[in-house]
């Protein structure tokens, strides 16, 4: 291992600790009620009371992947690319995502399968920018938008989660129509600096621009469309596990611990997002009137759901490409080719 490579895992260890916070926070501290947030009663009082909503949690998770493997294809079908390649290696990057640090599964996406789906990596990399800002417009829209319907929610912060949803709404009205128009504007501005660092971010943007700018206003309205449907999936699911363990709570609930819940990964933690999403989906839930003790267990349940899920089927979906290709370079092997910085 290299002396690089080392470093680069050094700097897991902020994460880790970050993660061991949010996780003493919402289950071992002793919270104004005299209780800690993981009461073992309550977790040994759970049980499946409507079976029949884990055909939902199937059906909705399905779904829901399904629709964003859709649009990694649709970002990429101008260069040949196959929905079930697509698929794969979509799928890939985020089983990799929960279990190795440093964000290795989009690294390996960008470098390692750029050529599976008959792309340079920077054109990935601008592919895999324009989806982390869908996400992050879908999950703002969504957030600000339920908490016009939260219990207990002050009429500022109402107001503040409109101008947010305004914004928000403005911004991508912009990027969709004004990516041609904003390249030029934006290597002025950015022309003024001698940083490195915002160089990098200028390089990046650019190729999101690039990319938006290449798909054309159609294609990224429809890009919006597919990320709306898959995190109404992700919200019907997050529905499904509610109904399905009993969870007592305002219908807003789910849907916006589904939002303030995926938006936590914006926080640097361990791979999967370790604790800011237990807490997230907890603070939403409670917010709804569900109970702190059954809240924090529903966030449990939830993200292990989901990691586990989401690695087993990347995980396998990698290791049948693996055996139908006939590599013989173990997962580590490829990791060590990964340059230290993206393009």
């Amino acid at each position: 291992m290299t002396r690089e490579r080392r470093l680069s895992l050094m700097k897991m260890l902020p994460g880790l600790a970050v993660s061991a916070f949010f996780i003493w926070w919402t289950y071992v501290r002793v919270g104004p009620s005299g209780k800690r947030g993981f009461d073992a009663a309550s977790f040994r009082g759970l049980h499946i009371e409507a079976p029949a909503w884990i055909v939902g949690v199937l059906i909705f998770g399905v779904a829901g992947y399904s629709m964003r493997c859709y649009r990694s294809w649709a970002m990429l079908k101008s260069r040949g690319a196959k929905f079930s390649v697509c698929a794969r290696v979509f799928m890939t990057s985020l089983a990799a995502n929960n279990v190795l640090p440093l964000r290795i599964g989009d690294v390996m996406r960008i470098f390692n399968y750029a050529s599976d789906v008959n792309a340079t990596p920077s054109i990935v990399l601008s592919t895999v920018i324009l989806e982390k800002l869908l996400d992050v417009f879908a999950l703002a829209v969504l957030f600000v938008t339920t908490m016009q319907f939260g219990v207990g929610v002050s009429a500022h912060v109402k107001t503040v989660a409109e101008i947010g949803l305004g914004i928000s709404i403005a911004g991508l009205l912009v990027m969709v129509f004004g990516a041609r128009t904003l390249q030029a504007p934006l290597e002025k501005l950015f022309a003024r600096t001698a940083n490195e660092k915002l160089k990098k971010v200028e390089h990046w943007i650019m190729l999101a621009l690039d990319c938006i700018r290449q798909i054309g206003v159609a294609g990224t309205l429809m890009l919006v469309v597919y990320s709306a449907v898959a995190w109404v999936c992700e919200c019907l699911m997050y529905v499904s596990i509610a109904k399905a363990i009993g969870l007592t709570s305002a219908a807003v609930g789910p849907w916006q611990a589904t939002a303030e819940a995926n938006l936590s990964f914006l926080i640097p933690s361990s791979p999967g997002g370790i604790g800011p999403f237990e807490l997230a989906c907890k603070d939403a839930m409670m917010r709804a009137g569900a109970s702190p003790a059954v809240s924090a267990i529903y966030g449990l349940l939830v993200h292990v759901w989901l990691i586990a899920g989401i690695t087993a089927v990347g995980g396998a979906m990698f290791l049948m490409h693996r055996v139908r290709m006939a590599r013989r370079r173990s997962l580590l092997e490829e990791i060590e080719t990964l340059p230290v910085e993206l393009p």
